[in-house]
C-alpha cells in the first residue's frame, strides 16, 4: 500500500507540475520517470540493498534520496493546496480560479520552493539534537524525588544516515546533563546487530546515578530482534520487557516500567503488557511508565501510571502534515499531556528513519525531564 500510495504522488506531481511546463514530451516523460524513481527508491533500496528499514547505502545518498523523495511530498502538498484554492475560488470567479490553477509560473515557484524546504528539512533531521528541558509535576511524587532528573532519548534508529559520530555527541549531551537516569523509548537502531554494531557502541557510555533503561520500539523487531537484546544488554542497557524495576532515592522508591511494543505481533513475540509490567510493584509509588507509542493513555492511567514517556511518532516531522500523525496516535503527537490524571509526554525523538530525513518546524530533542512533587 505504501509504494502505491507514493506512486500515485508522483503521478499527481507529473500530471498538475510536469506537463504543464514549456518542455518537450521526451524532456517530461524523463523528468516524470525521475519523479517516480525518487517515489518508489524505498522499494528499490528493498530489493537491491537490504531493507527499505535500513538499506545499507552511504549516509550522503541517503540524504540525497531523502532531499528527493522530500522535495516530491513537499511539492504534492503545495500543488494539492493550489488547486483546492483554485476549485474554490473558481466558483466566485471563473477567470481568477482558472488562472491559478493552470499558471505555469506558480507551479514552477512552488516547486523550487519545496526543493529548498527539503534540503533545510534535511539538514534539521541530521544534525545532533538540542537539549529540551521539561518540568513535568507529578501529584504523588515524594518530596525526596523532587528535582530528580531523567534524560529521555528515543528514535535514534542508528543507520548508515545516522552513524558513530552522531550517536556520540548525542551521547557527550546527554551526559553533560549529570541525569539521575536516562531512558530509551525505543527505535534505538535501524539494521542488524552485526551492520550497526559500530554505530550503537557509543551508548555504552551513557552515565546516569541509577543506570540506563530502555525499550524496544517497533524498528528493533523488523530485523533481528532476538539478538538485539543480548546486544542492548553488552551495551549496558537495562531492558525493560513487560517488566520494572525499582528505583530508590533517598529512602522513597519510584517504580520504572517498561512494555514491549505492537510490531511483536507477526513475529509471535510477547506483546505489550502494562498490568504485567507493574505486576509486584509497591503500592504507593509513583510510576513512570516507559511505551514506544503514545497509545493506550487512558487505560494506562487506569492502573495506576503517573507519567508516561513516549515517542515513536517523531513530532510529525514536519508541521502541519503533523496533524496526520496526531490523528494516527490517538490525538498525542508532541509535548506534555494531561490524561485521565496521568501525564503523558511525547519526545519529538532524537534522530528519525532514513527513509524520510525531513524535519520542518518540529526539531529533534534530547529530553531532561525534571519531576517536581506537588507544592505542600
Amino acid at each position: 500500500m505504501f509504494h502505491i500510495i507514493t506512486a500515485l504522488i508522483a503521478v499527481y506531481v507529473s500530471w498538475r507540475f510536469v506537463w504543464p511546463l514549456s518542455l518537450s514530451k521526451t524532456s517530461k516523460g524523463l523528468l516524470g520517470a525521475l519523479l517516480l524513481l525518487a517515489a518508489e527508491h524505498h522499494l528499490l533500496t528493498r530489493t537491491f540493498f537490504g531493507s527499505m528499514a535500513s538499506p545499507e547505502i552511504p549516509g550522503p545518498v541517503l540524504m540525497v534520496l531523502g532531499w528527493a523523495f522530500g522535495t516530491l511530498v513537499l511539492l504534492a502538498l503545495l500543488l494539492l493546496i493550489r488547486d483546492v484554492l483554485g476549485i474554490l475560488l473558481f466558483g466566485v470567479s471563473r477567470q481568477a480560479g482558472r488562472a491559478l490553477l493552470v499558471q505555469a509560473r506558480l507551479g514552477i515557484t512552488l516547486g523550487v520552493l519545496s526543493a529548498g524546504l527539503s534540503a533545510l528539512g534535511v539538514w534539521q533531521a541530521v544534525r545532533v539534537p538540542q537539549v529540551k528541558t521539561v518540568e513535568i509535576v507529578l501529584p504523588r511524587l515524594p518530596a525526596a524525588f523532587d528535582g530528580f532528573r531523567l534524560v529521555q532519548l528515543t528514535d535514534l534508529h542508528a543507520s548508515r544516515l545516522l552513524q558513530a559520530p552522531w550517536m556520540q555527541a548525542v551521547v557527550t549531551r546527554a551526559n553533560a546533563l549529570r541525569p539521575d537516569l536516562v531512558v530509551i523509548t525505543g527505535d534505538l537502531t535501524d539494521g542488524s546487530p552485526q551492520a550497526r554494531a559500530d554505530d550503537i557502541r557509543p551508548l555504552q557510555a551513557l552515565k546516569a546515578r541509577y543506570g540506563v533503561f530502555a525499550i524496544p520500539g517497533n524498528h528493533e523487531y523488523y530485523i533481528d530482534y532476538l539478538n538485539w537484546l543480548p546486544a542492548f544488554d553488552r551495551l549496558g542497557l537495562h531492558m525493560l520487557l513487560n517488566q520494572h524495576a525499582l528505583i530508590t532515592h533517598q529512602g522513597r522508591e519510584l517504580v520504572l516500567a517498561g512494555i514491549t511494543d505492537k510490531a511483536a505481533l507477526p513475529f509471535e513475540l510477547p506483546l505489550p503488557d502494562v498490568a504485567a509490567a507493574l505486576e509486584g510493584a509497591p503500592e504507593g509509588a509513583p510510576v513512570i511508565l516507559l511505551s514506544h507509542r503514545p497509545v493506550g493513555a487512558v487505560a494506562n492511567a487506569s492502573l495506576g501510571v503517573d507519567l508516561q514517556l513516549s515517542g515513536h511518532t517523531h513530532g510529525g516531522q514536519i508541521l502541519g502534515p503533523h496533524l496526520l500523525a496526531q490523528w494516527a496516535n490517538e490525538g498525542f503527537v508532541s509535548g506534555l499531556y494531561e490524561v485521565a490524571g496521568m501525564r503523558l509526554y511525547v519526545s519529538n525523538g532524537s534522530g528519525l528513519w532514513n527513509g524520510f530525513p525531513i524535519r520542518l518546524g518540529r526539531p529533534s530533542e534530547i529530553t531532561e525531564i525534571v519531576l517536581r512533587a506537588p507544592a505542600s
